[in-house]
């Protein structure tokens, strides 16, 4: 007798291997799945220009890395004692310009730099309303707190999303300098300030634009991790007490389903060894100075230099002394 329908990922011909880089951009799951690969110690860079949330945002950072071109004054506007640039997220923002400059155009320049030897891009869009910044014409990919007087709500076209998409494609395919491979997925998360209907016909939009693009590109595939939650794991006990983000089980689940269809077995196992080895270095002793300590440092100490053997990036980087 079965109680809910399961959603199997079908097995990628293309994996994941340990010494792959792995770029990802857009809303939560790049990032949750990026703070995963991340503590399995790949070579991961998330989201350069903070949490993007719609196509032509996540498009707008993609164009500006390939260019490039790093910010300048003009490029940013002031408001309420900050400098923020309407392309990034507010993490960005400060009150003085120098700093924010420099936030934005470290993360640009070694995004630059990452991007040229990348092999796997995860895109993650949540939603195709934006917001249009009128006294510039500009849609932006956050509105900073800005009133919403000085902005112009509406829905992305189709063509509009499917342009997103094309350009994207093509600025990736031209950074990297090895054949990459791009998943495109779709938040889990529902914006549900811009309402529950609403909210449907913005996925609905993006899932079936995205699914027009990857069907003429070989090395694109779609994720349907907003399919997972909202049809396999159909319970509010999945869900943080927001009601709106998935909860850390939900995570583990998905990225279950995701770490056995994408990732090599021998990649996996080197993973899954060093969560155990970052959850180890995270343990507190009772005593730093025991004979039990020094036994236990020195027998992680050995699983560290294990595991550095089998990838020539450095891992551990801050691991205690």
């Amino acid at each position: 007798m079965m109680f809910r329908t399961e959603i199997q990922l079908a097995e990628s011909k293309q994996k994941i291997q340990a010494k792959d880089r792995i770029f990802s951009i857009g809303s939560c799951f790049a990032t949750e799945i990026a703070s995963i690969f991340a503590l399995g110690e790949l070579q991961t860079l998330n989201n350069p220009f903070g949490t993007l949330f719609h196509p032509v945002a996540i498009h707008t950072a993609l164009k500006k890395i390939h260019q490039g071109k790093e910010y300048k004054e003009e490029d940013l506007i002031y408001y309420q004692s900050k400098y923020m640039s309407l392309d990034h997220h507010s993490q960005f923002d400060d009150r003085y310009l120098h700093k924010s400059l420099e936030r934005i155009n470290s993360a640009l320049n070694e995004t630059v730099e990452f991007l040229r030897d990348t092999r796997w891009v995860i895109i993650t869009y949540g939603t195709s309303w934006v917001y249009e910044f009128t006294k510039h014409n500009k849609i932006v990919a956050n509105c900073h707190k800005i009133p919403q007087q000085y902005f112009r709500k509406r829905l992305l076209s189709h063509t509009e999303i499917i342009q997103a998409l094309s350009e994207s494609l093509a600025i990736l395919k031209d950074i990297a300098s090895h054949p990459i491979q791009i998943l495109f997925s779709i938040s889990p998360v529902r914006h549900t300030k811009d309402g529950i209907v609403e909210n449907q016909r913005s996925k609905s939009r993006l899932i079936n634009t995205i699914h027009e693009v990857v069907e003429n590109y070989s090395f694109c595939e779609y994720l349907p991790i907003y399919e997972i939650l909202m049809d396999d794991l159909r319970d509010y006990r999945f869900y943080k007490e927001d009601l709106i983000h998935p909860n850390s089980q939900a995570i583990q689940y998905i990225w279950e389903k995701f770490s056995h269809a994408y990732i090599e077995p021998e990649t996996l196992a080197f993973i899954n060894e060093n969560l155990k080895i970052n959850r180890a270095l995270s343990h507190r002793p009772f005593d730093p100075h025991s004979e039990e300590t020094k036994l236990f440092n020195a027998k992680l100490q050995e699983r560290i230099s294990l595991q550095q053997c089998k990838v020539r990036h450095k891992i551990f980087k801050n691991q205690q002394k």
